[in-house]
């Protein structure tokens, strides 16, 4: 089978990027849902959301350990980030439609 040469276009607000500070994972049978979120308290803003089959986000999943070994070999490990404090009743992350 011959090599196909894929061209990938990247507009100039896409190359740009969203800064996000969380991930919220989701899923179901046939998909892989993770919302990208910026949180500034007292509120947060999802900035992109992408959708994945499930074997794309395995391919992910190994292509994410992957590199964080590649960049810890290069800069050093990646301290573990201290757990947060438990939820307070009735505070949480909550999705909604606007």
């Amino acid at each position: 089978m011959a090599e196909q040469e894929i061209q990938i276009q990247l507009d100039e607000q896409m190359m740009k990027g969203v800064y996000a500070n969380l991930a919220v994972i989701s899923h179901n049978e046939n998909e892989f849902i993770t919302d990208f979120i910026f949180i500034h308290p007292p509120q947060g803003k999802v900035v992109s959301r992408v959708i994945f089959s499930p074997s794309h986000a395995k391919r992910l999943l190994n292509a994410l350990t992957d590199n964080v070994k590649q960049y810890e070999k290069m800069f050093g490990k990646i301290p573990e980030p201290k757990q947060p404090p438990p939820p307070t009743p009735g505070i949480g992350i909550q999705l909604s439609k606007n």
